[in-house]
């Protein structure tokens, strides 16, 4: 198992670092342990205003102290939890989101890890964290964590090729062995309010939208239970459960019921201006989940830990 772990010295950056500690390793485990630190032209704002700080080289000093800090705290912690895995700590400079995917591609690692909120400025708030960047573009399956709880697990399904995908991650990586599964399916809420107020009026409306309803509902149950049998056959712990409403809101409220320590979903991975239109149900649970969320993102790289890889490696568009 190949995994990336970001760090910066902040608390959630922490979180993910002891989630990683705790992870059930197999042997030959390898951890690459990054932190990004900004270039003297982003801590001053431009290039040309260097010249003009004089106390740039102690700001630019107290940040990579910080970093490697971080880095050095990282690597004692996990090598006191796993002495027998290959740990590299590595600073890098740059933009953070950017890096932590160019050296999740270069690695290649099969699973990056991240924490919720790390350091950063006010534009994250309108441009988007940089987990749920990296997320966005991660050429393989993203771990964004909250605690370093990994269970209970909810597996968030709706029957698409997505969902499949991660279902395969949990079938196929013994991250999540012995931990109870809930495979979730949630109906969306498609009443039609209008007719409702007329029913009088349209009553070949609601009955064909009664019996659609039915046959959706039966639809859900039945994926559900496919999906969660498929997982015991696989020798997991697998319930089945389904919801009718918003998936998002759902998925969320589904998770605190059963204080789930752990979210897995699968998306399409829609990126720039169309998901900010139209939303994501993963980029919503990733928002506001209660616990970590694992992502398994449309054109990512899928694949257990003790597959051969090639080294290389052809480069995988984030667009999925």
């Amino acid at each position: 198992m190949r995994i990336l772990l970001a760090v910066d010295g902040s608390h959630s950056a922490d979180r993910a670092r002891d989630l990683v500690a705790a992870l059930p390793w197999s042997e030959g485990g390898r951890v690459r342990i990054i932190s990004v630190a900004p270039t003297s032209a982003d801590l001053v704002g431009v290039p040309w205003s260097i010249g003009a700080a004089p106390d740039v080289e102690e700001i630019e000093s107290e940040v990579l102290r910080i970093h490697h800090a971080a880095l050095d705290t990282a690597e004692r912690e996990i090598r006191s939890a796993r002495s027998d895995l290959v740990i590299e700590p590595v600073l890098l400079r740059g933009r953070p989101a950017s890096m932590i995917v160019e050296e999740a591609r270069d690695m290649p690692a099969d699973l990056v890890v991240v924490g919720h909120r790390g350091h950063g400025r006010w534009e994250s708030m309108l441009l988007g964290s940089v987990s749920a960047e990296v997320v966005d573009h991660a050429p393989c399956p993203v771990l964004v964590a909250r605690d370093e709880r990994l269970g209970p697990v909810l597996l968030a399904d709706d029957g698409s090729l997505y969902a499949r995908a991660a279902e395969s991650f949990v079938i196929d990586w013994p991250l999540l062995t012995g931990l109870p599964i809930t495979v979730v399916n949630v109906a969306e809420d498609g009443f039609p309010y209008a007719v409702a107020v007329a029913p009088l009026v349209y009553p070949e409306a609601m009955e064909g939208y009664t019996q659609g309803a039915a046959a959706g509902q039966r639809s859900t149950r039945a994926e559900c239970e496919a999906a969660a049998t498929r997982l015991r056959q696989a020798g997991l712990d697998a319930s089945a459960e389904v919801r009718e409403g918003d998936p998002a809101h759902e998925i969320i409220a589904c998770a605190r019921e059963r204080g789930a320590g752990l979210i897995v979903i699968g998306t399409r991975g829609r990126t720039g201006l169309r998901r900010l239109i139209l939303g994501s149900v993963a980029r919503n649970v990733l928002l506001h989940a209660p616990c970590s969320v694992l992502v398994v993102r449309g054109g990512s790289r899928v694949s257990p830990p003790s597959a051969e890889r090639r080294e290389d490696r052809e480069p995988v568009s984030p667009f999925g």
